[in-house]
């Protein structure tokens, strides 16, 4: 045999091996893979699927409902305990769905809500792309719910109520771009998963999509075009610069923002991160709000604030609340500062918190505890300051609310 025939199959056996069996018996191509890993990575299916410290995809993270504990699946090729032995409909009735193997139903944790939008193609290329992957040993009991929610027959019910199955439909009148943006925000990137209110069920309020919500003990903000407590103010260069980078002139991000911008929207290619700027500000939600009215700043929460303010915020976040751009963020005229749910900045007063690191923004700046040194009536009170002034607007913080998110902090493992 001559040289060259035996590099060139050695060559393919070493690539049917790192593609592994199902790519190689599929005849998948290696653009089609590609593509495979680039809706993955809208997906953000890497970071749910991956505990801390584990093998990529292979599940194990526990994901904290309102209802309790489930724990992510293995999706390696795994014939045992991973999807190895998924058929092609099998893999598009879980996504698409909420149906696993031998029809078991699957919790809405796993988004099929919004993957369901996604056309049979694009699905198939994640399947594609997966089965490249190492396949991992890892059995994984996913439903540790307390009963009843941990009877899955529960799910008919809920999938009545709260799921329509259904591919995206374009808009004629759009263009191809806010087609695409809105193609990826309501299916593989599934962001009202997080930014959209819930029902008691768990299930989105449809009538208010994307104007924010809770998610492990985090307050996910309004993403419309309102102009107070959306991005109405920001430009869709902003947007970009944010989702790429994790920080703008007027926000860093950090929780479970950071977690998606790290593991996903930075890792985008940047004509998907246009299209989703381009819808967002074009999505026709949102949009001017009824003016609120500012707390006098002779209210005495207001007075107690704004010398905390001055001793212990000022130093970073300024006298003007401008902040410094991708270091401290801006609190005059901030979306997140006057959202209607202050949670979020509760937790961060109290717990401090760290923005996300990424290749074009790796600094990562933090911000320190305060649980330390302030009570929850001061916490409350530079809270409602901040909410206040320099044009913000905002309800007043109680130190009920501040005190219930210190017990909550102190409880989580």
């Amino acid at each position: 045999m001559k040289p060259v025939m035996r590099s060139a199959l050695a060559i393919a056996a070493v690539l049917a091996a790192v593609s592994g069996d199902a790519v190689a018996q599929d005849g998948q191509s290696f653009d089609r893979i590609e593509r495979g890993r680039t809706l993955a990575v809208l997906g953000d299916c890497g970071a749910c699927h991956t505990a801390p410290g584990g093998k990529p995809f292979a599940g194990g993270l526990a994901l904290e409902t309102p209802f309790g504990k489930i724990v992510a699946p293995n999706i390696t090729p795994d014939r045992q305990t991973g999807i190895g032995n998924f058929t092609n409909a099998e893999f598009l009735s879980a996504l698409r769905e909420g149906r696993s193997r031998g029809g078991k139903l699957l919790y809405p944790a796993m988004p099929y809500p919004a993957y369901t939008k996604m056309s049979d193609d694009d699905v198939l290329a994640i399947r594609a792309y997966l089965a490249t992957l190492t396949p991992v040993s890892n059995a994984v009991v996913s439903n540790q719910l307390p009963f009843p929610f941990n009877i899955r027959m529960a799910m008919l019910g809920w999938n009545w109520l709260n799921f329509t199955p259904g591919r995206y439909q374009p808009n004629s009148q759009k263009s191809a771009e806010w087609n695409r943006g809105a193609y990826i925000v309501q299916g593989p990137a599934h962001c009202g998963t997080c930014h959209t209110p819930k029902t008691v069920l768990g299930g989105d309020k449809a009538e208010t999509p994307l104007a924010g919500g809770m998610l492990q003990g985090w307050y996910a903000p309004n993403i419309t075009n309102d102009s107070r407590t959306g991005i109405g103010t920001w430009s869709k260069d902003e947007v970009v610069q944010y989702l790429k980078t994790g920080t703008n002139s007027w926000t860093l991000a950090s929780g479970p923002m950071a977690d998606a911008i790290s593991h996903s929207t930075s890792q985008m290619v940047d004509a998907d991160i246009a299209a989703i700027a381009t819808y967002l500000k074009d999505s026709g939600l949102g949009g001017a709000t009824a003016a609120a009215v500012a707390i006098a700043a002779s209210d005495n929460a207001m007075r107690a604030g704004a010398a905390i303010f001055k001793d212990s915020c000022a130093a970073c976040h300024k006298d003007s609340g401008l902040g410094e751009a991708h270091l401290f963020p801006r609190l005059a005229g901030s979306a997140l500062v006057q959202a209607d749910d202050p949670t979020t900045l509760a937790r961060v007063v109290l717990h401090g918190t760290r923005a996300v690191a990424t290749s074009a923004m790796p600094t990562a700046p933090a911000m320190p505890a305060f649980d330390w040194r302030l009570s929850d009536a001061q916490i409350a009170a530079v809270l409602t300051f901040v909410r206040n002034s320099w044009g913000n607007a905002a309800a007043p913080v109680a130190a009920g609310a501040v005190t219930k998110q210190r017990q909550s902090l102190a409880a989580a493992p």
